[in-house]
C-alpha cells in the first residue's frame, strides 16, 4: 500500500507523518510505502521538524520538502491531507484514484510562544502520529487494507473534536 501525507508546504506536518509511519512499518514488517509532498513546497523541511524526529529516534533519512507533481505517475493508494489549507486547494485528478482522507492538524511551528512551548508541540504530533501509525499497522496485518483505512478516518474524526488552540 503506498501512502502520500499532503501539507501545503511540507515542511512540517506531512514530513513529521511520513517519517513516523515509515519507521512503524519498519517495526511492524508492513508493505507500505510512505511518502510526503505538499502543494507548494517550501524546499526545506523544517529544522524543528527533524530536532523531534531525532528526540524521537524516528530515521530522517530520505525526507525533503517536494511537490505532489513528483507523484503524478505514483500509484498511490491513499492520500492524507494533514493541513485544512492542503484540503481546501484543488488536487491534482491522479490524487483521486485512491481513497482520501483529510486530518486536521495544527502547525506546530506557527504556534506562539518560547523554544520550549514549540518542542512540546512538535513532540505531542509526533506521539499522536505514533499511535495512529501503530494502530493503523496493526489493523492493516490484522484485518487488511480496508479496516486500516477505517482507524485512520477514525483518527481523523477524533481530531476535528478537539478544541483549537
Amino acid at each position: 500500500m503506498n501512502i502520500l501525507f499532503i501539507c501545503t508546504h511540507n515542511r512540517c506536518r506531512s514530513i513529521l507523518a511520513e517519517a513516523v509511519f515509515r519507521q512503524q512499518a519498519d517495526i511492524n514488517g508492513s508493505p507500505l510505502i510512505v511518502r510526503s509532498a505538499g502543494s507548494q513546497p517550501a524546499g526545506v523541511v523544517h529544522a524543528e521538524s527533524l530536532a523531534a524526529l531525532e528526540r524521537h529516534n524516528i530515521s530522517r533519512k530520505g525526507l525533503n520538502s517536494q511537490s505532489w507533481n513528483e507523484f503524478e505517475q505514483w500509484p498511490c493508494n491513499l492520500a492524507i491531507t494533514v493541513c485544512n489549507s492542503a484540503a481546501q486547494e484543488s488536487c491534482p485528478s491522479w490524487l483521486q484514484q485512491g481513497e482520501n482522507l483529510h486530518w486536521s492538524l495544527q502547525d506546530p511551528s506557527s504556534l506562539p510562544g518560547d523554544q520550549n512551548t514549540r518542542e512540546a508541540a512538535f513532540d505531542t504530533l509526533v506521539e499522536t502520529l505514533q499511535k495512529a501509525a501503530e494502530q493503523f499497522t496493526d489493523r492493516l496485518r490484522q484485518d487488511g487494507p480496508e479496516a486500516a483505512i477505517d482507524s485512520l478516518q477514525q483518527f481523523g474524526a477524533t481530531l476535528s473534536t478537539k478544541p483549537s488552540h
